[in-house]
């Protein structure tokens, strides 16, 4: 039956569900950008002076701001900044300190307007129809071919496209429901982030789905490559700058994000805030981008009659790559955290592949990504059904409304929300865990990581990083029993509903074991596992392998070893 679904949604061509561009509602925000900003600048004002409402909390503000920019324009310059930062930051403060001396009512808030204005402009996005097409059409161009030209071997086929993305992306889980939700509501899109190919791949999805573009928040330092910024800034991505962590800046992105929810822009972010340094399933979210889903749908219920309130809808998505492009440099960060003075790391020559040509690799061998999509969320964390209705645990349906009401009538409680917010969060989780989709890459890495682990029980995770992998090898049948105790046990968790496999992952153990082997990490130029000349299991990198073998930590697999 899973192999059919799989099947079925690999091969099926999906109809957008909006008529045109005109009708997407990134495209009205666009449209009418000027007004969008002033709306985003006005009631980012408004919420920053409800908390500070003395000019004396006000002006401490703005002084740690102009303190933190000042800094930042000394310290970390990035070609895409303003030519006239650093005349902007020394004239705020030239004028804070002028009103230090001399005060003048309304002064700070003048200030704010100006300060919050420029951060609005600064973060918005501009999608462009146009470019919107353009950008679409070489992706498909480019891709097809390189996979037709894989396929073919032939220098013709290059310029067929007989093959399509489909072949190499397999989108899974609940797809129907995803497209439902977005017809009847706004939905927020929250992936797993492993590697940098992530939002190129989501952007394909959205697409092949038949969904209208999403905004989505990319990092200024992207921009400071023109094409790259040229194209982003035409595709609905709005520029967050993690540099900047004062008051009036975080406050003005979350207004953005929140007034685009409430605009019915579907919206993607990853809430792990950054790429899996471990390569384990996010546990620790980032709160911030994500609490601005409850704020908006307390703004819906809170300005509109309950019959006309679009629900927003949060949909965990998971990614399953035999191979991430920046693993080694990601498991090294994380060693380096983790162990400090622990850890030694020795320089090597192998690192990883650059970017195109891991692309053109990628589309040249048999190495497959896998997109789970989960089930659909309201804000507060519940499941719903294909209608959008909230459901409790036991399958009752739920009011969204009524966790937004205080003595009869929806109203604004941030401790209440910020509590709603971990809710979601922790359901994202939960769901992300159980939508994971073990491919055998993933099995061969943990099983073999968990024996060695087993074999030196006196060793912490340092400690066995630096065994030299020559004295490491596992004879082949030992690791065949283990891998297949532990591949029941997978089969065990799926079937109460706490994890999925890849249907590559049944049958033949021996096949199975050796499509894992071929596949982990596939374009290292040092393989996690391999098969030694005398058949046992070996490893050419034990940070890598720690790294794959992580995608399946959390599940008390390592009981079974």
């Amino acid at each position: 039956m899973e192999i059919l679904e799989e099947k079925k949604n690999k091969n099926k061509e999906y109809k957008p569900i909006l008529d045109g561009i005109p009708d997407w509602p990134v495209y009205q925000l666009s449209k009418n950008r000027k007004e969008f900003i002033e709306e985003v600048s006005a009631k980012t004002i408004e919420h920053i002076l409800k908390t500070r409402p003395s000019p004396k909390h006000l002006r401490d503000d703005l002084e740690a701001t102009v303190y933190r920019e000042q800094n930042r324009i000394k310290r970390n310059r990035w070609r895409v900044d303003p030519a006239d930062e650093r005349k902007f930051w020394s004239g705020i403060k030239s004028e804070l300190t002028d009103l230090n001396a001399h005060p003048v009512e309304g002064k700070e808030v003048e200030l704010l307007k100006r300060i919050i204005t420029r951060y609005a402009n600064e973060i918005a996005g501009n999608f462009k129809p146009s470019s919107y097409r353009f950008a679409r059409r070489i992706i498909t161009f480019w891709f097809r071919r390189l996979l037709n030209s894989a396929r073919a071997k032939k220098f013709g086929a290059f310029f067929r496209s007989k093959y399509t993305l489909r072949d190499k992306i397999h989108v899974v889980g609940k797809v129907k429901l995803l497209r439902n939700l977005a017809r009847k509501g706004t939905v927020v899109m929250v992936p797993t982030h492993f590697s940098n190919l992530d939002s190129i791949l989501i952007g394909w999805v959205i697409h092949s789905l038949g969904l209208p573009a999403f905004i989505y928040g990319a990092g200024l330092n992207l921009f400071n490559i023109k094409i790259f910024a040229y194209f982003m800034n035409s595709l609905g991505a709005y520029k967050v700058d993690r540099r900047k962590k004062n008051l009036p800046y975080l406050e003005t992105l979350k207004m953005y994000s929140s007034l685009a929810m409430e605009k019915g822009a579907h919206s993607l972010f990853f809430p792990g805030g950054t790429r899996s340094r471990s390569g384990m399933i996010e546990k620790n979210l980032k709160l911030g981008l994500l609490s601005t889903s409850v704020e908006a749908q307390r703004n819906l219920y809170l300005n509109n009659p309950p019959e006309q309130v679009r629900k927003i809808f949060i949909v965990p998505v998971t990614i399953n790559y035999h191979f991430v492009l920046e693993a080694p440099e990601l498991v090294i960060e994380h060693l380096q955290a983790k162990g400090q003075d622990r850890y030694f790391h020795e320089e090597d020559n192998y690192g990883s592949f650059p970017l195109l040509k891991f692309l053109f690799k990628f589309f040249t061998k048999g190495s497959n990504i896998s997109v789970s999509i989960g089930r659909g969320l309201d804000v507060i964390g519940n499941y719903v059904d294909d209608e959008g209705n909230s459901k409790d645990s036991n399958g009752n349906p739920i009011n969204t409304r009524d966790y937004f009401i205080s003595n009869g009538q929806v109203s604004i409680d941030t401790q209440r929300e910020a509590e709603y917010t971990r809710m979601v969060a922790s359901r994202i989780v939960q769901e992300y865990h159980r939508i994971n989709r073990v491919f055998a890459s993933h099995l061969v890495a943990f099983v073999a990581f968990e024996i060695w682990l087993k074999q030196h029980p006196k060793l912490d995770l340092f400690g066995l990083l630096r065994l030299p992998e020559e004295e490491l090898e596992i004879p082949y049948e030992e690791f065949r029993a283990t891998f297949k105790r532990v591949r029941k046990e997978i089969y065990r968790l799926k079937s109460v509903g706490k994890i999925n496999h890849a249907t590559h992952l049944k049958g033949n153990t021996d096949l199975v074991i050796g499509r894992g082997i071929d596949n982990v990490g596939i374009f290292h130029l040092r393989r996690p596992v391999l098969k030694s000349k005398q058949g046992g299991i070996i490893t050419q990198d034990l940070n890598l392998l720690y790294y794959y073998h992580n995608r399946l930590a959390g599940y008390g697999l390592e009981k079974i070893i």
